[in-house]
């Protein structure tokens, strides 16, 4: 497994085991690798990936960025906001543990963002969360 698919397959597992977050998104949480066709509203999936190893006096680091976007409907504003602020909370400075020979030195949410969906029907929450990924670490 790459320390990409280690750090995805982690912000998955802490949304899912979140409260707050299956709360916000059913029971169980509706969050997604990806989306399956005709998911229920609100739900959240990842998206983009990017990664950059780290020159670290050597450490094996790599600092890399998740999207994770969250779906709902226009005219349910309130739950994707929530579900956003939920992602947030589960997600800043939490301690994730990575599939072995991976560990997370740092996982911080960079920003959130709300805006209307391209079909005009829907609402779009994105969340950007760094980690920084150290090989040879077990957390």
């Amino acid at each position: 497994m790459s320390a990409e698919a280690a750090f995805s397959a982690a912000v998955i597992a802490a949304l899912k085991a979140d409260a707050g977050v299956r709360a916000a998104l059913g029971d169980p949480a509706r969050v997604h690798d990806r989306a399956p066709r005709g998911a229920a509203f609100p739900y959240a999936s990842l998206g983009r990936s990017e990664s950059e190893p780290l020159d670290a006096g050597g450490l094996d680091l790599i600092d890399h960025r998740l999207t994770l976007h969250v779906w709902g409907r226009r005219d349910d504003r309130d739950a994707v906001k929530r579900a956003l602020s939920v992602a947030r909370a589960a997600l800043h400075q939490t301690d994730l543990t990575l599939a072995a020979p991976y560990g997370c030195t740092l996982c911080r949410v960079v920003y959130a963002d709300l805006f209307t969906g391209p079909d005009g029907a829907t609402l779009h929450g994105v969340l950007r969360v760094r980690g920084l990924i150290e090989k040879g670490l077990q957390t």
